[in-house]
């Protein structure tokens, strides 16, 4: 079904994932991974959002001006994440795949509640060291698991208490990894083919474009409300794919 998923289905799906990643600073894997894993199903949606995914996120961990300040504070958390992804993946075949399209929907429910309703999570400087490998190896098998990469490492980043120009550069930083590291783990589950390479490779262009415009009408609305209408989006597309899983 990957194989014949029309191209216009591809770029559109890009060209509003990178839209919302350009307004807001993340958003792409989530929107690609619900909008194509209820088209496609899982397994192909994760294989198309690595090339977007890694072009997007590579150009964002680039911007900023913070790079070594960044590394060297959350270090520890992105090598964990991105090691541990590995061992999410083992179980994408030994699993069915519907669970995983469910967990993948729980953790885009969870994420976007938090982000709705959820308390303001404060982790200490003292409290890193520990909690920054532990909640990587979280989000490092989620990341295996489901292909999202954004629950626990995006409240991790916010809890620490990075500025928001940091902030979003360290996202894109953990995007950047943790696309590498699902890279070479569906290549060695064999799920990455070369025909799913290709459709990725063409999600690309539409994945900068929208980027692009978002980031040249991130100052003109309200970032807030932008928010806020796509954590619902993202809760009812996370339901959606929940209940379609069963």
């Amino acid at each position: 079904m990957a194989d014949s998923v029309p191209l216009a289905v591809i770029v559109l799906t890009f060209l509003f994932a990178g839209f919302v990643k350009g307004v807001v600073g993340f958003g792409l894997p989530s929107v690609a991974l619900a909008v194509l894993t209820a088209v496609i199903g899982l397994h192909p949606a994760m294989a198309l959002l690595l090339m977007p995914s890694l072009m997007t996120n590579l150009w964002q961990a680039c911007q900023g001006g913070h790079f070594r300040k960044i590394l060297r504070r959350v270090w520890p958390f992105l090598l964990v994440a991105t090691l541990t992804v590995w061992v999410g993946a083992q179980a994408l075949r030994r699993v069915d795949v519907w669970v995983l399209s469910a967990l993948l929907g729980v953790l885009l429910v969870a994420y976007a509640l938090v982000g709705l309703r959820g308390p303001r999570i404060r982790i200490r400087p003292a409290w890193e060291m520990w909690a920054g490998p532990l909640l990587g190896a979280v989000n490092g098998v989620l990341t295996g698991l489901t292909g999202s990469f954004v629950f626990p490492g995006v409240l991790y980043l916010q809890a620490i208490g990075l500025p928001r120009d940091s902030l979003v550069q360290a996202m894109g930083l953990l995007f950047t990894t943790s696309t590498i590291g699902l890279t070479l783990a569906l290549g060695s589950q064999e799920l990455l083919t070369a025909q799913l390479g290709l459709l990725s490779a063409a999600g690309v262009v539409p994945a900068v474009v929208g980027m692009m415009l978002g980031q040249k009408v991130r100052h003109r609305i309200a970032e807030g409300h932008f928010r806020q209408v796509f954590l619902m989006a993202l809760l009812l597309l996370g339901l959606y794919i929940v209940f379609t899983s069963f």
